[in-house]
């Protein structure tokens, strides 16, 4: 499945246990508030366990190609965790997920996060969909 607009990918996050995923943009837009990117891996990063439930790798790799078309391959890359240990984003990515887990805030609600994925598909559309 590859996603190829936000109102498919808002109707697939609907569809996922969103909270660990919202807590988890939030922490990365207090960490890092001018990196999109970033903010949205985190909150797409776990759509995979509707894509391909089950092996946690395959999960990834899913996540991150169905995303790739809409949101660039940085996105692409933070979302399959591709080198985390080496990439200052991937371990800022994978440090946000776990303090999700283990915290608990009120971090909005999905429909907060429409307009910042629209900006960055757009930004990747205007960019051409070759990365």
């Amino acid at each position: 499945m590859e996603l190829r607009s936000v109102e498919e990918l808002m109707d697939l996050l609907y569809a996922c246990p969103h909270q660990p995923a919202l807590r988890t943009a939030a922490l990365l837009r207090r960490s890092r508030p001018a990196d999109k990117e970033l903010q949205v891996a985190g909150l797409v990063h776990d759509i995979g366990q509707l894509l391909c439930p089950g092996d946690e790798i395959r999960r990834r790799e899913r996540s991150a190609e169905a995303v790739r078309p809409l949101l660039g391959e940085r996105v692409r890359r933070l979302v399959g965790r591709h080198d985390p240990g080496t990439d200052e984003d991937g371990l800022r990515l994978r440090m946000a997920i776990e303090e999700s887990r283990a915290t608990w805030f009120d971090a909005g609600v999905l429909e907060d996060w429409r307009t910042v994925l629209e900006l960055v598909a757009e930004r990747h559309s205007r960019l051409g969909a070759v990365d």
